[in-house]
């Protein structure tokens, strides 16, 4: 078995790296007078949140890494440290980063820690920064599993998650349009990514991928940026604050209020829990199914344009 091995912490040294492309966006952006826009309030917030991200990995990363080296100690697989080991780990992890954030946005208790990396209105590379400090409360640490029972070793496994959130720092940016076309056909990219960011009806659930946009393709949740709407970033219901504490919480709050009111069934109080944003146990508020099909009535028009090739039919 493969014993102390160990990685660069590679988002550390990548540091520098964001300061710099922050601070050659903004100047950018102020001498082209494009490309996006900064809001003190707001970047300020997403650099919080990045702060408070790396202070939970310090106080709380303990619990993931324990787990990993349990399955370590059970699994009679070892891969190795080869180049080419560490390259399908790397694949390999994307495609698991691919379900975690497709997950994150289909399961509300995991979308309570993903929502503040929506929250703001803007997107700049201090939108990247923007993240969640209760990831660990998701649990999502087991669909790493598979990965080390494989025979990657714990150490490789989160080196590789480092790099794949290195990748996406730089696709958080308007200052960048299409990358060419064969770039584009499988890499995720700014103009990929944007969508994800989109509130609009026709950008929602879309471009689940970290490096790779090829997981998007396979699995049917690929959407381009359509020239023809602008993205309008932010969550389907905008929360309104700068505050930190109020962006990394107001989810699990709003989960609590929903799941204890009184005269639910114990189904509906896990229902809460696990079913996409929207739900509710008298079909209340509108999922973002629902909020296509409403879009889709006013706009029957575009139906089987892109966002809404599989409503074709159910407007």
């Amino acid at each position: 078995m493969t014993e102390d091995l160990t990685y660069p912490d590679v988002v550390n040294f990548a540091v520098p790296f964001f300061i710099a492309a922050i601070l050659a966006e903004l100047v950018w952006i102020l001498i082209k007078r494009r490309g996006g826009r900064y809001e003190t309030r707001d970047a300020l917030t997403s650099l919080l949140m990045g702060a408070g991200n790396v202070a939970s990995g310090i106080v709380l990363g303990f619990i993931a890494y324990g787990f990993f080296m349990l399955l370590w100690e059970i699994t009679p697989l070892d891969l190795g440290t080869s180049l080419w080991v560490v390259l399908l780990c790397f694949v390999l992890d994307d495609l698991r980063y691919y379900w975690v954030h497709r997950f994150g946005h289909r399961i509300r208790w995991v979308w309570a820690s993903h929502v503040n990396h929506h929250s703001s209105q803007h997107y700049n590379l201090t939108t990247a920064l923007r993240q969640t400090w209760t990831g660990t409360f998701t649990f999502m640490m087991l669909v790493r599993a598979p990965l080390i029972l494989l025979g990657f070793h714990p150490a490789m496994v989160l080196f590789c998650g480092g790099l794949n959130l290195i990748y996406q720092f730089w696709i958080h940016t308007e200052a960048i349009g299409r990358m060419p076309r064969w770039f584009e056909a499988v890499m995720n990219t700014p103009s990929h990514h944007r969508v994800h960011h989109g509130r609009n009806p026709r950008y929602l659930d879309a471009n689940y991928a970290g490096v790779f946009i090829v997981w998007d393709k396979l699995f049917g949740t690929f959407v381009p940026e359509y020239e023809k709407e602008k993205v309008d970033y932010g969550l389907v219901h905008n929360i309104g604050t700068f505050n930190p504490l109020r962006v990394a919480f107001h989810e699990w709050v709003a989960i609590w209020r929903d799941a204890t009111q009184p005269g639910l069934t114990m189904r509906d109080r896990l229902m809460y829990c696990v079913m996409p944003p929207g739900w509710s146990h008298d079909g209340s508020r509108t999922m973002s199914d629902g909020i296509k099909r409403k879009h889709l009535e006013a706009h029957p028009e575009e139906i089987g344009t892109p966002g809404f090739t599989d409503m074709a039919g159910r407007p």
